[in-house]
C-alpha cells in the first residue's frame, strides 16, 4: 500500500503542475474524478458537486499558462480504500491573462479506491497560505 500511496502523491504533484500550465488533458489523465465529486473552490462560495468533472476542467484550460507547482506535504493519511492528502500547493503562473504571480493554496484532497484506480472524491482549496489576524477575518 505504501508504494501505491507514494505513486498517488507523485501523480497529484504532476497533476497540479499540469493544471497551472493549462494542460488539462494531462491533468485529466492523472486525476480521475469520482461521480458526485465535491469541490470547495479556492475563490469561496457554495460547494459544487459534479457528476462529470472533465467538461468543467477542460473549459478552464485557457485561464492558466506557464505555471509551476510543487506540493508541500503537510500530512498523508491512508487506510483501506481511502487516502487524504493535506497539502500546500506552492504554485505560480499566468492566470486569466495576468502576469506571473503566486497563487499558492492550502488543499485537502480525499481519494477512494474504486476498482483498481484511485478517484478524487473531494477537494477543498483556499488561498489562506499566509497568516491572517483574527481582526482581518472577522471585519
Amino acid at each position: 500500500m505504501r508504494d501505491e500511496v507514494r505513486q498517488l502523491v507523485a501523480r497529484a504533484e504532476e497533476a497540479a503542475s499540469a493544471y497551472v500550465q493549462g494542460d488539462m488533458e494531462r491533468y485529466l489523465e492523472l486525476v480521475h474524478h469520482a461521480r458526485g465529486f465535491t469541490l470547495l473552490p479556492p475563490f469561496g462560495g457554495a460547494p459544487a458537486r459534479y457528476e462529470h468533472r472533465a467538461d468543467q476542467v477542460r473549459a478552464s484550460a485557457g485561464l492558466f499558462r506557464n505555471g509551476e507547482a510543487t506540493l508541500e506535504h503537510v500530512e498523508v493519511h491512508a487506510w483501506g480504500d481511502t487516502v487524504i492528502l493535506a497539502l500546500v500547493e506552492r504554485q505560480h503562473g499566468e492566470f486569466d491573462g495576468r502576469p506571473d504571480r503566486d497563487c499558492s493554496l492550502r488543499v485537502t484532497q480525499v481519494y477512494r479506491r474504486m476498482g483498481d484506480e484511485w478517484q478524487l472524491v473531494h477537494r477543498h482549496a483556499d488561498p489562506l497560505v499566509q497568516p491572517h489576524s483574527l481582526e482581518s477575518l472577522v471585519s
